[in-house]
């Protein structure tokens, strides 16, 4: 069956979508038609040959899933749900082992933003808006422990996330090494970073990475960048808002660019 959900309260944005799908069959369903699920929610220790059949689909197709208890779907779908609820994304996304060579192909020079779990939907959509204003080429994201891609991040990008490529993987470490082997720089945006934005050679194709505000770019993410470079804070509040330190950077880009 298909809902469409009512709007929620900002405390709960991860669990926002425009559209979600419940029932076995009905997801089998959805993942064989042009609709774009974001991901799909398990009831903990659901089994059945149907519901073997749904996880080995989403496997086959790479469509996040997670096991949530029962009440978290309840919440979701007013309607006998048996144990699965698909949340449905207004976007269909790309793939970066394809879209990463085309790009460098295009003749272009490429800048692909990378946000490494950054979970909040407002600071995600303020992100894709200032990417696409700023003339990026993608945004790849994590699978897991990224912001939902609903109505409040297609409506907080002001509709950019429905012209920008966006891609998201299972593995970031992987698409860095391919970015890298495609001849991108990899340039990570931390506060312990040796060199100063500025001096930052971003007329080269590049791939930049953000990360959470709480938690900064994973160690994996960080060892695999080319170039470490920080914002100068003179102020006693040692960090930016991620959508704003993201803005400063993809306009400092954009300034060499042109």
């Amino acid at each position: 069956m298909i809902q469409k959900k009512q709007p929620q309260s900002s405390a709960d944005n991860s669990a926002q979508s425009p559209t979600a799908i419940y029932g076995l069959r009905p997801i089998l369903e959805a993942l064989d038609s042009s609709v774009h699920v974001d991901r799909v929610l398990i009831q903990n220790g659901l089994s059945g040959s149907l519901a073997g059949e749904l996880k080995s689909r989403l496997r086959d197709k790479g469509v996040p899933f997670q096991f949530v208890p029962v009440e978290k779907l309840n919440r979701l779908a007013k309607g006998n749900h048996q144990g699965v609820v698909a949340l449905i994304s207004p976007i269909a996304f790309h793939q970066a082992i394809t879209l990463i060579p085309a790009l460098m192909e295009s003749g272009s020079c490429p800048l692909v933003l990378m946000l490494d779990h950054v979970t909040d939907v407002r600071n995600f959509g303020a992100i894709v808006r200032t990417a696409e204003c700023a003339g990026a080429s993608a945004v790849i994201i994590p699978d897991h422990g990224s912001a939902q891609i609903g109505n409040d991040a297609v409506k907080t990008s002001s509709g950019a996330l429905l012209r920008m490529p966006v891609c998201r993987e299972s593995n970031l470490k992987t698409v860095v090494n391919l970015a890298r082997q495609c001849g991108m720089q990899v340039v990570a945006a931390t506060e312990k970073g040796a060199s100063d934005y500025l001096e930052v050679d971003f007329t080269r194709p590049t791939m930049l990475i953000m990360g959470a505000e709480e938690t900064g770019i994973s160690t994996d993410l960080l060892k695999l960048s080319d170039v470490r470079a920080k914002i100068p804070i003179l102020g006693q509040v040692q960090s930016l808002n991620v959508s704003v330190a993201a803005a400063v950077f993809m306009y400092e880009a954009l300034r060499q660019r042109r």
